[in-house]
């Protein structure tokens, strides 16, 4: 019989209580904690690569622009063209739809019929903004402004007193179609919304959050030079105004009657960056949904031999519910699986109804991180941490679960078996405590098909607000966990 030095028997059972310990806590150990030199290189390699993506995409149509451009480089075909010339689809090809260029769908041929289902990510590529209204452009108090009509949900006093840029389209009656973008390069002017100065906000300070600053009043500064009078009747009013609007015809061939066609976006003005001393962690704007978006497009791209066919759904309009031929309540996405089902030769109405319900999603949308600033809006045993990997939440909506797709039990059951298999930090999360608030995703839509859904992204700090927050490791943790998810046998 073999003997056992002195000690081995208290390090064997050290060992398994360790592993015990593990299995029976709730809690999620902090991803930083976990990794090599290597996962450390590709965790930076990713990061820097989604800042960039971050600050070059600050519009659904900019995002939209940018995602087909790095598909076309991994070889995705648009699938109009693909229709045009009459050809077929196989196992390993590679197609993209792009519907009015602000929603964009990659679909990477599975080796399994398009029948048996496919595996889903699903993110939107819009964010909270303000909007120009189609007659923006006024004087007022020596003053050029701008009208807005803000997007999403806001918190209004947050667009005060920042550097805005401005970008969009401008559709002129002739066809042509001018694209904008005001306030990003170093040379460029910046715009802004002024505040009232504290010495007379007396009044201001006692009102409500939601009121300090109201709607209406999101007037964006764009100038205070009069026209010279040589150049314009001297009698004349409005001389700022009329200043501005030659300033349009000259730079940018654009009329007053243009903004009537024009999609003008007035957003935070600068670059993603590098955020805490550590720089462990990236603020930015839109980061609410163009995260996920990002992550679920990189693991789109990098997927090879799918078994399931595999989709990167990336819509417009969630923040405003989804609505519209761009958003995820319209049937592009059906229709747009139809075309590719008939190019791969099993198409029939039964046939996309089977595939749909069989399907797999995550719905790639961000959570609420825990803010130790604001604690008293969070339970912390069911709140998503910072550096604690990608986020599932069950459900989302407000109240008694509102509104909200709850995912099965099953399916979280086989999604822990996937994820834990591939090492991926993981954690989930309710948005905040019972009764605070809610939220809600394309989750619901696509569940309607009968699909497996989940809510699953990366936990934020300041959602919504001009410039949010996140942390590396979860950037780095989705983009996995996402790559795992498209790898995935049911």
């Amino acid at each position: 019989m073999d003997r056992k030095k002195p000690g081995e028997y208290d390090g064997e059972r050290k060992k398994e209580n360790d592993e015990k310990e593990n299995i029976l806590s709730m809690e999620r150990k902090n991803a930083w904690s976990m990794y090599d030199e290597k996962q450390l290189e590709q965790l930076e390699k990713v990061s820097e690569e989604y800042r960039r993506f971050l600050s070059e995409a600050k519009t659904e149509r900019e995002c939209a622009a940018l995602v087909v451009k790095m598909a076309e480089k991994k070889g995705y075909r648009s699938l109009e063209k693909l229709l045009e010339e009459g050809k077929t689809l196989q196992a390993g090809d590679k197609v993209y739809a792009m519907h009015k260029k602000k929603l964009v769908i990659l679909y990477h041929i599975g080796k399994k019929p398009m029948e048996e289902g496919m595996n889903i990510l699903g993110a939107h590529m819009d964010s909270p903004r303000l909007d120009l209204k189609q007659n923006p452009l006024y004087e007022d108090g020596e003053m050029a402004l701008l009208e807005t009509h803000y997007y999403g949900g806001i918190k209004k006093y947050q667009w005060a007193a920042i550097p805005l840029a401005l970008h969009g389209v401008v559709a002129k009656k002739d066809g042509t179609v001018l694209e904008l973008s005001i306030g990003e390069n170093p040379e460029d002017p910046v715009l802004g919304i002024s505040d009232l100065l504290i010495h007379l906000s007396a009044e201001q300070l006692q009102k409500k959050a939601a009121v300090v600053v109201e709607g209406e009043n999101l007037n964006i500064i764009v100038g205070s030079r009069p026209i010279r009078e040589e150049e314009e009747d001297k009698e004349k009013k409005e001389k700022i105004k009329s200043a501005l609007l030659k300033l349009l015809e000259e730079e940018f061939g654009m009329e007053e009657e243009d903004f009537l066609s024009a999609e003008l976006e007035a957003v935070p003005a600068g670059p993603a960056r590098d955020f805490g001393l550590d720089r462990s962690m990236i603020m930015g704007y839109g980061q609410d949904d163009r995260i996920c978006a990002f992550t679920s497009l990189l693991a789109q791209l990098e997927t090879e031999d799918p078994l399931y066919t595999s989709v990167c759904l990336l819509t417009d309009k969630e923040e405003i519910g989804s609505m519209g031929a761009t958003g995820m309540q319209s049937r592009y996405f059906e229709n747009s699986t139809a075309e590719v089902m008939q190019r791969t030769g099993g198409y029939s109405e039964l046939a996309l109804r089977r595939c749909l319900q069989r399907s797999h999603m995550l719905s790639s949308d961000v959570s609420a991180a825990f803010d130790p600033n604001y604690a008293s809006a969070f339970e912390k045993k069911n709140a998503a941490y910072l550096g604690k990997g990608m986020v599932f939440n069950k459900y989302t909506g407000s109240r008694g679960k509102s509104g909200s797709n709850d995912a099965c039990a099953e399916y979280i059951g086989a999604l822990r078996r996937i994820l834990d298999d591939a090492g991926v930090c993981w954690q989930t999360a309710e948005l905040g405590k019972v009764d605070q608030g809610g939220g809600g995703t394309i989750a619901y839509i696509t569940a309607n098909y009968g699909m497996d859904v989940i809510d699953s992204g990366v936990a934020l700090l300041n959602m919504h607000s001009p410039w949010e927050v996140s942390s590396k490791a979860d950037i780095y943790e989705a983009y996995r966990g996402y790559k795992a998810f498209l790898r995935a046998e049911w």
